[in-house]
């Protein structure tokens, strides 16, 4: 491979099929005109027109037949967000039967047959639904209902908090209701920030009645506080265990994994040595932003199928970058005999994660019925401070 002076991105991901972004019901001559500029406003979307009112040589409609349960049978599952111009009392009566969950429900948006409204039905936080509440009213001209206590209040969404910086909720199930409930109620909520993006919330603005923030967790009192949203890459139920009794935590990808290997390495083996690496040092796998090496492994089969299987980012550096980086702890010769730099793991996650030191030095991994070795290294992400 070619010496360059950045690191290069190894493409992991495989294309997937995702899910279609929109799907538009109609089944009145009034409501398709509403249908209609829903459809021209976003071409991608699919717009299906009951066949008794679809007009002649509209080649962009999908015609269909009532009732639509059958069609709602076989497609519910494969939008992001359904749009039915329908009345709300008829449209809960057929999406019913299909409701699984708030974590994959689609969302639900209603139309009324004169365009006056547009009702977040369904998934309005974690499916977007509030979201796409407001873009069919902005297309409509219509007035947007969103009911949801924190939309409505403009206060902070515990359940999706930091979604649009690329954060994860740690437990979708645990405590996000009472989490909920406390913000909205304006109850005493504390956010602790380890780590990841400061803009989760608009930096310019005040934080809503009752939250506070802070980024340690030097002198809390835990008894002054109903509940916690910490921000973290740490095992907090083990750091803390006494605050994670009432904690929601939220997992930003801030971790970059070095890895070096001898070729062949199974990728199991790469998985089972990073889980062993990141359990010593208590820290969360849902935190790997991306994996970094030498770019002699950048044809690596393990590695790719790992960053493949967990979608994580898989960067490569020549040898004379690594050798020049800063913050190498673990220097090798022997090391830098084979590959040209005195370090790969860690001078590749420092470089990648573009941090001044690291989170965890060379840990090395081998199992006994595998002649293959690893060592990983680990880097956490350099964010701001926010502004207090």
């Amino acid at each position: 491979m070619k010496d360059e002076t950045e690191g290069k991105s190894v493409s992991a991901v495989p294309s997937a099929r995702p899910r279609k972004p929109c799907a538009i019901y109609v089944i009145t001559k009034h409501g398709y005109k509403h249908g209609r500029k829903l459809k021209d406003a976003w071409p991608e979307a699919d717009l299906y027109v009951s066949a008794k009112v679809a007009p002649e040589g509209a080649s962009d409609i999908i015609r269909c037949a009532l009732p639509l349960t059958p069609l709602l049978t076989a497609e519910f599952t494969h939008y992001d967000c359904h749009i039915f111009v329908i009345s709300v009392g008829a449209v809960v009566r057929m999406v019913a039967p299909f409701l699984v969950d708030k974590k994959v429900d689609p969302a639900v948006v209603c139309v009324d047959d004169v365009g006056r409204f547009a009702i977040a039905l369904l998934s309005g936080h974690v499916g977007r639904g509030n979201e796409w509440t407001d873009r069919v009213a902005s297309v409509l001209g219509a007035q947007a209902v969103i009911t949801t206590a924190s939309d409505v209040q403009g206060t902070l969404t515990v359940d999706i908090l930091g979604r649009a910086v690329g954060w994860t909720l740690d437990d979708h199930d645990r405590l996000v209701t009472l989490g909920c409930a406390a913000v909205v109620n304006e109850r005493p909520v504390l956010i602790v920030q380890e780590t990841g993006e400061p803009n989760f919330w608009p930096l310019d603005r005040a934080w809503p009645p009752g939250v506070h923030y802070r980024r340690d967790w030097e002198g809390i009192d835990l008894s002054a506080w109903e509940m916690l949203l910490v921000v973290s890459d740490r095992d907090i139920a083990r750091i803390h265990p006494d605050a994670y009794k009432k904690t929601i935590i939220y997992r930003p990808k801030s971790l970059v994994l070095g890895i070096g290997c001898d070729r062949g390495i199974p990728m199991d083996v790469l998985e089972r040595g990073i889980q062993a690496t990141l359990d010593e040092f208590q820290l969360s796998w849902k935190s790997i932003a991306g994996i970094a090496s030498i770019d002699l492994k950048a044809d690596e089969e393990g590695l790719i199928a790992l960053c493949a299987k967990h979608r994580w980012s898989f960067k490569v550096y020549p040898a004379a970058e690594l050798d020049a980086a800063r913050g190498i702890v673990s220097p090798s010769e022997r090391v830098k005999g084979f590959t040209g730099t005195r370090s790969v793991s860690e001078a590749a996650c420092l470089i990648a994660a573009a941090a001044e030191e690291l989170l965890v030095v060379k840990q090395k991994y081998r199992e006994s019925e595998t002649p293959q070795a690893m060592t990983v290294a680990i880097a956490r992400r350099s964010y701001p401070e926010r502004a207090q």
